[in-house]
């Protein structure tokens, strides 16, 4: 059997089983995706770690994707790999800003620091989560950094202050406020004289 039909397969059982808490499922680039319910993540999980057909019992990771256009702006995404039957499984389910999903840490410990991870990139909030703080970015950070709509600059800098003798935050603040970057590479030859080539040319 192929692995296209093998993962079919394994769509078509978790459809049957969960028909009420899966949106859709589809197979692309020989990988299952299953799209469901945010409401249904526990028990979703709780089956494909549990289930004979599936024993997905490790989490590989939890991401999240930003679509800031979409009322629901957030995918939060889970891989799961069953090492017994040799498969993968990625779950996907949307939510927003204000809208917790139900914690995965009584199902999956791993869960733990990749939802605060989630938490921390993209503000995903999350119920019941034992220890839900940043994990990433530094105390009193403000904002969340892999959201589409931060800046790339970010907000602080951190600096040496010379007067204080320590390191301190500040606002970032730009010496200029656009930069014409060249990619051309100097060892192709640049259509311009570099700082310092203009020696090169000179007879001694």
């Amino acid at each position: 059997m192929s692995t296209t039909e093998t993962l079919k397969e394994l769509a078509e059982h978790v459809e049957a089983a969960l028909e009420e808490h899966v949106r859709s499922w589809e197979i692309a680039c020989g990988e299952l995706t299953v799209s469901i319910h945010r409401d249904r993540v526990a028990k979703v999980m709780r089956f494909l770690r549990d289930d004979a057909a599936c024993r997905f019992t490790t989490l590989i990771d939890i991401c999240g994707v930003d679509w800031p256009s979409r009322p629901d702006r957030f995918d939060v995404v889970y891989h799961l790999l069953s090492m017994h039957h040799n498969h993968r499984v990625r779950v996907m389910l949307t939510t927003d800003e204000d809208t917790p999903v139900d914690s995965l840490v009584s199902i999956f410990p791993a869960a733990n620091w990749f939802e605060r991870e989630a938490f921390d990139m993209y503000g995903v909030l999350f119920n019941n989560h034992p220890d839900l703080r940043r994990i990433l970015t530094d105390y009193g950070f403000h904002g969340h950094p892999l959201r589409k709509d931060f800046p790339l600059t970010g907000f602080t800098q951190v600096v040496y202050d010379e007067e204080h003798k320590r390191v301190v935050t500040e606002p970032v603040s730009l010496v200029q406020e656009y930069r014409d970057f060249d990619f051309l590479s100097p060892w192709e030859g640049a259509r311009y004289v570099l700082p310092g080539d203009e020696k090169a040319g000179a007879k001694s």
